[in-house]
């Protein structure tokens, strides 16, 4: 197999995802994923479309990502992963990550900041007198 490559996107974060057959390593930026998320929900997240397609240990990973905090990042990274492995087999993973939800982009951003106010929504305390 050679290698396949996909993008996944969330908030701010833009990951780039290039899967080629190996021992299951998964480098982000030249780094090891142990050292990038030091969290292990944030690996767990990660490593989600090669739990539910039972293919943990078989694809090398290697990923760059820019923009975005570590949680936005996760899961850029992991609907990265989950387009990589449709496009290396459609038939065999497309179902099963379809019904678990992974190849959904999550179209939230973060609002603007109105002028005259806080933040996006909040409003300055009112005060009739």
């Amino acid at each position: 197999m050679e290698q396949t490559h996909a993008l996944g996107r969330r908030k701010a974060a833009v990951a780039r995802v290039y899967l080629a057959a190996g021992k299951g390593n998964i480098t982000i930026n030249d780094r090891p994923i142990e050292d990038y998320f030091k969290e292990e929900t944030l690996r767990y997240v990660v490593n989600q479309p090669f739990e539910i397609t039972g293919t943990a240990g078989q694809f090398d990973t290697r990923i760059t990502i820019v923009g975005g905090g570590t949680k936005g990042q996760a899961e850029a990274i992991r609907l990265g992963i989950a387009r990589a492995l449709c496009e290396a087999d459609k038939e065999a993973y497309r179902p099963a990550l379809k019904a678990a939800g992974l190849l959904t982009r999550d179209a939230r951003e973060v609002e603007r900041k109105k002028p005259g106010q806080p933040g996006a929504r909040r409003r300055f305390q009112f005060s009739k007198r």
